[in-house]
């Protein structure tokens, strides 16, 4: 049941240093960025597939967070893709690997 997962949730974040911080009941103006996040990512991946896997959910998961922070512009930064904000060279683009050797 859900108490099991409140559990096991709150050992993940203790033994990881995160700190779990709820909107209150009713409240979503308590941290309307994640609310707004959350909503999208609900609307847009994982409302819109069926996962055949783990596997299949983490690779259609990673492709949407891969296009909403590298590729997609976001009027609330000047339509500006989020990783330009971080890495200057990734304005146009995610990041090229790097070659080992």
């Amino acid at each position: 049941g859900s108490e099991f997962i409140s559990r096991d949730l709150d050992l993940w974040a203790y033994t990881r240093g995160v700190v779990l911080d709820f909107s209150r009941p009713g409240k979503p103006t308590d941290n309307a960025f994640i609310e707004s996040f959350n909503g999208k990512f609900r609307a847009e991946c994982l409302n819109q597939h069926w996962f055949m896997s783990l596997d299949d959910a983490v690779r259609k998961c990673e492709a949407w967070r891969r296009d909403y922070n590298e590729v997609r512009p976001h009027s609330a930064i000047g339509n500006k893709v989020p990783i330009s904000l971080v890495n200057r060279s990734a304005a146009h683009g995610p990041p090229l690997p790097v070659e080992a050797g």
